[in-house]
């Protein structure tokens, strides 16, 4: 489960640097053709990865919500479950003569 979390991740970073740079040639185009000024197409690119950014936040909040949600619905032991568990067999063993 860690893995396919760690792969999309991955493939959400990879998105990320991949719509960097098409952004960019977009903006490259646009001050080609005279639509944006060079100082402007920086500016538009800053919030275009700004709001890239805001939207990965939001994509790995709503994948871990997801997560857990689906985790706790399989009724797992947590890590808390299983040291309260060790803690008790501990101190019933040690209650035997």
């Amino acid at each position: 489960m860690k893995d396919m979390i760690k792969k999309g991740l991955a493939l959400g970073l990879g998105l990320a640097v991949a719509s960097k740079e098409q952004a960019e040639k977009m903006v490259d185009e646009l001050v080609k053709k005279g639509e944006l000024s060079r100082e402007e197409s920086r500016q538009f690119v800053d919030e275009l990865l700004q709001k890239g950014e805001k939207a990965q936040i939001e994509l790995e909040r709503m994948i871990s919500q997801k997560t857990k949600e689906l985790l706790d619905g399989l009724n797992l032991a947590t890590k808390e479950d299983i040291q309260r568990l060790e803690q008790r067999i501990e101190q019933i063993q040690n209650q035997q003569p």
